[in-house]
């Protein structure tokens, strides 16, 4: 297996949560924040990281949902993996995501409407 790809890293790290679950929180965690992997599996590793250490999956999916070099809709799903999870980071999530002028402006109404439903809660 080659441990250098995200995928073989991503694998890695699942293998680890039944032995190690903290260390593979760790792990997890950060692939999900590394700028250098790719969206999808970055989403991917933030959306294992709620049953496993859900304080650490709102850093994760804040640090998805914050960066301008992802993809507008995967910013999103980040931050919808958050209000059950962590309702500040959602709102954080959401935050940066509405106040970022270079997301489509459909992308920037879904992530306003949930911080108005997640401040609601």
């Amino acid at each position: 297996m080659d441990y250098d790809s995200d995928e073989g890293r991503m694998i890695a790290a699942e293998r680890l949560v039944a032995h190690d679950p903290r260390a593979a929180a760790e792990a997890i965690h950060a692939i999900a924040c590394d700028d250098g992997v790719a969206d999808e599996v970055r989403l991917a590793a933030a959306g294992l990281l709620p049953a496993i250490d859900p304080r650490a999956a709102g850093r994760a999916c804040v640090a998805i949902a914050s960066d301008d070099g992802v993809a507008d809709e995967v910013r999103l799903s980040a931050a919808e993996l958050l209000p059950a999870v962590d309702p500040q980071a959602a709102a954080e999530a959401c935050i940066a995501i509405a106040s970022d002028d270079g997301v489509a402006d459909e992308i920037r109404l879904s992530a306003a409407e949930m911080l108005s439903a997640t401040v609601a809660r």
